[in-house]
């Protein structure tokens, strides 16, 4: 315990003193080491998959679950797509140093925010070795240091990515030590970085509900995090039926094993018979377990009976919830009571139903018309995302490049004096 406390210090010291170095760093640097680094990724792509294939064995001799496999494999597909976001990243906008709402006083003098760097920030995540590259890029990008601690599960993996992040940093004259990569599977270590307040300045948990729980409760640091994703799809009776079979089939089986996925599919009553038997046979032949209502197991007979527990669960797997509704005002209580705050959707065809959808449900990601699957910082045009946040402070929803940062007062005078 006293080698992974001294390790610990040693590693926020190191960030703490690169945080300084980043919030300084140009433009150019920052978007060269990004470009850099997903040419390494690139150019290492062979490598990074045979260290991974050393964790997915060990998982699945481990007896790891099917959907946190998925989570931890990386394909040709997902490299590339990793170095897409890096990328990305680097064609955004710079936010550091952006001066907005400047006014001036009474006094004579000017008053306005400057947007600045949150410091270091600590990142826990569990199986998703593309967290390493997607969190270093946008700590990078926004001017601050990051201290990253991966699952023991994919230790070979994001050894392997961070490799090719230091050798991004290094070609681009900035410190490596500005992404450290945690280098032990000891869980002592999550402890420590949870309360190196002197250190660090935030922490971003990713992954399952048991490690957000804890970290929420042991952190001696402010936390940006979701606990889990109850996410819903609701089919009005006035939707677009080919539309909305579309969307809740992409909503649950484009992946099972993402925050984002649909957990609970609630249908309009009016429209039920038209929709259900179709769509569940879609799921049916994809192997996803239905669980219903009454209403709804009365049309489709190969349904499980739902319980109070399922409209409270996030599956992470081939489990749907279903529930048929009266109408929008059952829609939106269901979902008030059951939802997690993290992705919502409504398909419906009628603007003010729409739009009553959006005031009302309380949601990070409120849809009209979309699969839940679109509640992702890529596709929301931020590079890449660190994280979705369910929080009502500072961040909300997917977490880029301005959830990484705070704004400070500017004052620019002449010599005015208060009197």
């Amino acid at each position: 315990m006293q080698n992974i406390k001294a390790y610990m210090k040693e590693v926020g010291q190191a960030a703490r003193a690169a945080s300084r170095f980043m919030a300084q760093a140009d433009t150019n640097a920052k978007n060269r080491a990004l470009e850099n680094i997903a040419t390494a990724i690139l150019l290492n792509s062979a490598r990074l998959i045979a260290e991974n294939a050393k964790d997915v064995d060990a998982a699945r001799q481990n007896g790891l679950d099917a959907a946190s496999v998925d989570r931890l494999t990386l394909t040709d597909k997902t490299i590339k797509v990793m170095a897409e976001g890096l990328r990305q990243i680097a064609a955004l906008p710079d936010p550091i140093g952006e001066i907005s709402d400047m006014k001036y006083r009474p006094s004579g003098i000017q008053v306005g925010k400057m947007r600045v760097p949150l410091g270091v920030i600590g990142i826990i995540y569990e199986s998703r070795p593309n967290v390493t590259a997607d969190a270093a890029g946008l700590c990078l990008k926004s001017g601050n240091a990051c201290i990253l601690r991966g699952g023991s599960e994919a230790i070979h993996s994001n050894q392997a990515i961070a490799a090719c992040v230091h050798q991004g940093l290094r070609e681009a004259g900035l410190p490596e030590t500005a992404v450290q990569v945690v280098n032990t599977t000891d869980r002592a270590a999550v402890g420590e970085l949870i309360t190196m307040k002197e250190y660090v300045d935030v922490i971003v948990p990713r992954g399952g509900k048991e490690l957000i729980e804890r970290v929420s409760s042991e952190a001696r640091i402010p936390v940006i995090k979701h606990l889990h994703g109850v996410c819903h799809v609701y089919i009005d009776d006035e939707a677009d039926i080919d539309k909305a079979i579309r969307i809740a089939d992409n909503a649950k089986t484009h992946r099972y094993g993402v925050c984002n996925a649909m957990e609970t599919l609630l249908v309009n009553a009016n429209v039920a018979a038209q929709v259900l038997p179709r769509l569940c046979k879609i799921y049916l032949d994809k192997g996803v377990e239905l669980r219903g209502d009454d209403t709804a197991r009365k049309l489709v007979a190969q349904m499980k009976v739902a319980t109070e527990e399922d409209w409270h669960t996030e599956y992470l797997a081939a489990i749907l919830s279903i529930r048929v509704v009266a109408d929008l005002d059952e829609a939106l209580s269901h979902i008030s009571t059951y939802g997690s705050q993290h992705t919502d959707s409504i398909v419906t065809e009628n603007y003010s139903k729409a739009m009553r959808f959006l005031r009302e449900v309380d949601s990070a990601s409120v849809m009209v018309n979309a699969s839940t699957r679109f509640a992702d910082g890529f596709e929301y045009g931020l590079g890449a995302e660190i994280g979705i946040s369910t929080d009502k402070i500072h961040a909300r929803g997917p977490v880029g490049l301005e959830g990484l940062t705070s704004q400070k007062y500017i004052v620019l005078g002449s010599g005015q004096i208060r009197i």
